[in-house]
């Protein structure tokens, strides 16, 4: 994520030329990552059954059933904000691809 500006702690296990993972960590309900807008397409593991809110720019907030272990991707793309849902400490791994995708040919 970049430059977000949270409650959340995000902590860098590994970066390279190619990928980045970082361990963001969630004390209680309500922490946020901070508005951020992802510039390469990502892998979020989640570390907790719950849920995560996702504000939008517009004001919509999308409620995000998260299940232990189960990872989802997304493209780079819309500006966000994450925040807790629970009453409990969670955290989740996030996988960036800093390298463009290659034409498989």
């Amino acid at each position: 994520m970049c430059d977000a500006s949270g409650t959340a702690i995000g902590t860098v296990q590994i970066e390279n030329a190619r990928t980045r993972v970082t361990e963001w960590r969630f004390k209680k309900c309500g922490d946020n990552t901070g508005w951020h807008r992802h510039d390469y397409d990502y892998v979020v593991v989640p570390l907790f059954d719950g849920a995560l809110e996702i504000r939008l720019p517009d004001g919509e907030v999308i409620t995000a059933p998260m299940q232990n272990g189960v990872p989802y991707f997304r493209e780079l793309g819309m500006e966000h904000d994450v925040l807790s849902a629970n009453d409990f400490e969670c955290a989740f791994i996030e996988i960036e691809f800093l390298e463009a995708r290659r034409n498989d040919t």
